[in-house]
């Protein structure tokens, strides 16, 4: 079992985008921040349900299939959810339709106290207002000896790594420039050390770099 952290960020370091509009709620810079990962075939397959094959398999690929692999329960902060964005619509159940691809159970940290929301295909998500550490825990108990995935966003994410409760974190670096938004890096001089460093670029021009004990 291992606590895992997997996140596109820019060459700047932002984990986040900020050109948000109602129109386009996930914006334009999103699309450009994940375009590798979700050209992938393996996302393809098991987030668009997509089984003909399509989709790039090269390095990009091998991570994306590694980021599906074994986990048997994720942490995820409040605006990945979405709560952020509709914190007072008790109807709202994410942002990954009907039958979401985590296919495990999800507890969100949010100061939002909700019932838990059982979907189709295995994922359930449960809604917590308590210290991270804890909600580890409790997801550590439910994996039953796989991984648990801290799903991010960037602010989650860094507690997480400044409490040292991380033993794997790949950072998938797209080559854009963002400017602004929640950097991943942030209050986290020194994260190298107690970890074996590892980069390679891939035929997109990312740069995965993973810190691993």
């Amino acid at each position: 079992m291992a606590v895992r952290v997997d996140l596109q960020i820019s060459l700047d370091g932002f984990a986040t985008t900020t050109d948000q509009t109602p129109e386009k709620p996930f914006g334009e810079d999103w699309s450009r921040l994940v375009s590798a990962y979700v050209a992938t075939r393996t996302f393809q397959q098991r987030v668009f349900k997509d089984a003909s094959g399509k989709g790039t398999t090269g390095i990009d690929d091998r991570y994306a299939e590694a980021y599906f692999a074994n986990i048997g329960a994720e942490i995820m902060g409040a605006g990945k959810f979405g709560l952020h964005n509709y914190p007072d619509d008790a109807n709202w159940k994410g942002w990954w339709g009907d039958e979401p691809p985590f296919h495990c159970p999800v507890f969100v940290l949010t100061h939002t106290q909700r019932p838990s929301l059982e979907m189709a295909g295995g994922t359930t998500f449960h809604f917590l207002s308590a210290d991270p550490a804890d909600v580890l825990q409790q997801a550590i108990k439910v994996a039953n000896g796989k991984d648990v995935r801290i799903g991010g966003g960037p602010t989650v994410v860094r507690d997480y790594l400044k409490a040292g409760l991380v033993d794997r974190l790949h950072v998938a670096i797209t080559p854009i420039l963002l400017g602004r938004g929640i950097r991943l890096w942030d209050e986290l001089r020194g994260l190298e050390a107690g970890y074996r460093v590892n980069s390679e670029t891939a035929e997109s021009g990312t740069i995965h770099l993973t810190f691993e004990r």
